[in-house]
């Protein structure tokens, strides 16, 4: 474990090299995540999802930031949320917001339940592997609003993981049940980009924007890429986004 790491020791794991599940969209936060648990001595496995988002960029960018960060596996799972739509990044009839949202308003890129049923295959996973840690790039800083971004909620979603589990029920102690890292939720952006540059992070790879091009070029509007844009500034560091 480095120095930087031992700041975030209280996400160590248990046993040497032991295997992780991270949560892996190719983005800013997921790629950060990623660094920090390879850091910490952990085994990763990446677990990204095509859920249906309006653009195939990120995965693109996850499958080549993943083999460089050289991942144990990395799995692509597509899994089409557009049957039930209810979000502007899954229903092509809702447009991407480029204007601010209302304070405490949750905005229409909030996709229905995303984050528990990413979580709940992450989990499936983790059991899957022998493994009991998951990690997850939630932020309830520099976020949208997002109910499942919460501490609370990834709290319950670890009780959950571990009533749930053979694993979480036959655990004897607390050392053999599930935890659900998210070690960035309590940062701002420009920490997070701090952290993931002193981690060696190439951000010019992800893709955050919500309506990425082909290539991976941002739009420059969405909430997403001003978040970052804010990040990058706040950071004292070069914005190194592909913007088309």
């Amino acid at each position: 474990m480095s120095l930087l790491s031992a700041a975030f020791e209280q996400f160590a794991p248990r046993k040497p090299n032991a295997p992780a599940v991270i949560l892996f969209s190719g983005g800013l936060d997921s790629s950060t995540i990623l660094a920090l648990a390879k850091d910490l001595g952990y085994a990763p496995y990446a677990l990204s999802v095509g859920y249906g988002q309006r653009h195939s960029s990120e995965l693109a960018a996850a499958k080549h930031i993943a083999k460089r960060m050289g991942v144990i596996r990395h799995e692509v799972v597509n899994l089409d949320l557009t049957r039930f739509g209810g979000s502007a990044l899954t229903d092509s009839a809702i447009a991407v917001p480029t204007t601010p949202s209302a304070d405490q308003e949750i905005p229409v890129t909030y996709v229905p339940a995303r984050n528990t049923i990413l979580l709940s295959l992450a989990l499936g996973w983790a059991e899957s592997l022998g493994g009991l840690d998951i990690f997850y790039g939630a932020n309830a800083v520099d976020y949208s609003g997002y109910p499942d971004c919460r501490p609370e909620y990834v709290a319950s979603f670890e009780n959950m993981a571990n009533l749930a589990t053979k694993a979480g029920v036959e655990a004897i102690n607390h050392d053999n049940r599930f935890r659900v890292h998210a070690p960035i939720i309590e940062m701002s952006k420009s920490q997070i980009i701090k952290l993931g540059n002193t981690l060696g992070v190439d951000y010019s790879q992800t893709v955050s924007c919500y309506q990425a091009n082909d290539l991976g070029e941002a739009c420059g509007e969405c909430e997403s890429c001003r978040l970052r844009q804010a990040g990058f500034k706040q950071a004292k560091l070069a914005d190194p986004t592909r913007y088309r």
